[in-house]
């Protein structure tokens, strides 16, 4: 009798023991569904992106005819398989699309208004919410919208490449107030088109914070009909109070005042918008290296804007040659030299001097070729 209770137990133990394995095993190593291996060898997901995704699809043998067509209509648009599994992988949802009454007919308005060839997957891509939205109540209106103030396919396209949630933001929320607010402030409509163009993500701000920078710039002595204030609007929008002050911070730790600061921002907007490392970096060379003053620097403030390895210090080797050989003066303004072009400096300092030095434009390059 014992010997049966005995054996009862234990035969117990060892069915409960092999439950909690089949358990773990289970949950270390997934039993794949047919949504799983769907994702996996149709759609070339990784098997954890694959689990995760499965979670929100319903998708069996019965019903994966559609699937298989929205892969068929991606890869008809030039998306890559590796833009499909990312896309599917942050939106799992468009396997489920509908294909001739939803997501067709928005790839196709896409394509037939600028984004065409790889230009579509890239923009989806970017933004994969443009996928949700819809055709006739959002995108097409917005596109319209934008291509009523930059007149050409090609403007709308470039504008929406570089801040690609203009088409799935509202434009009547953030966007068209600002360009209002800022045209009723006295700038030019031309201008204000031209930042939609060059830098829209400055119009998509809450309008509360752009009529704080408004009135800040303004207080800086820049008025709305300067070249220059929607320049200053943007840098001073485009970072939150802290990191202005930090960036404040950073030129007075570098001898500069207040007054210097800013007085160079109304100038040159920009010289407040680069990095830290940046702005050092340009001080330490045109300070320690090329041993200019700081009211040279303050003075020109655009000096800051140039990169130091694929410019700066190119030319500088280039100065010092000309100068160590008697052709240029010392005193030649190299703030004036550094301003120029490509092609003028070529001109002014290296085929000028080319019969006295003739490997000047090899050393020139070889200094370039460094930054690279």
């Amino acid at each position: 009798m014992q010997s049966k209770n005995l054996l009862s137990l234990l035969q117990k133990r060892f069915l409960a023991t092999s439950a909690t394995l089949a358990a773990a095993t289970t949950a270390s190593q997934p039993n794949p569904t047919f949504a799983v291996q769907f994702l996996v060898n149709s759609c070339g997901l990784p098997l954890e992106l694959a689990l995760a995704a499965s979670k929100s699809l319903k998708l069996d043998h019965n019903n994966s005819q559609k699937p298989q067509s929205v892969l068929s209509l991606l890869k008809s648009h030039q998306f890559d398989d590796t833009q499909i599994a990312n896309l599917i992988s942050k939106r799992p949802s468009i396997l489920q699309s509908r294909i001739h009454s939803n997501l067709s007919p928005k790839l196709q308005f896409l394509v037939e208004n600028g984004f065409a060839g790889n230009l579509l997957p890239k923009l989806i891509m970017s933004n994969p919410e443009i996928l949700g939205r819809s055709l006739v109540s959002h995108i097409k209106p917005t596109y319209e919208f934008l291509k009523k103030f930059l007149k050409t396919e090609e403007r709308v396209v470039a504008s929406v490449n570089r801040t690609s949630w203009l088409l799935t933001s509202e434009p009547k929320s953030k966007l068209l107030p600002n360009m209002e607010i800022l045209m009723r402030e006295g700038v030019p409509e031309k201008t204000v088109t031209q930042l939609l163009l060059s830098h829209p993500r400055a119009l998509m701000q809450k309008v509360e914070r752009m009529v704080l920078c408004i009135e800040a710039v303004k207080g800086l002595g820049l008025q709305p009909g300067s070249p220059m204030f929607t320049e200053a609007v943007r840098v001073k929008s485009s970072m939150s109070d802290s990191t202005w002050n930090k960036k404040v911070q950073v030129f007075k730790d570098l001898g500069w005042s207040e007054e210097d600061i800013f007085h160079a921002f109304v100038r040159c907007p920009n010289s407040l918008a680069y990095s830290e490392e940046k702005i050092r970096r340009a001080m330490d060379f045109y300070m320690k290296t090329m041993k200019l003053e700081l009211e040279e620097i303050i003075s020109s403030p655009k000096l800051l804007s140039f990169s130091i390895e694929a410019r700066i210090r190119p030319r500088y080797q280039v100065l010092t040659v000309l100068v160590s050989k008697g052709l240029i003066k010392h005193d030649n303004k190299p703030r004036f030299v550094f301003e120029q072009s490509e092609t003028r400096f070529l001109g002014n300092f290296i085929f000028k001097y080319i019969g006295e030095i003739p490997n000047l434009l090899e050393m020139y390059n070889a200094a370039k070729a460094k930054a690279m």
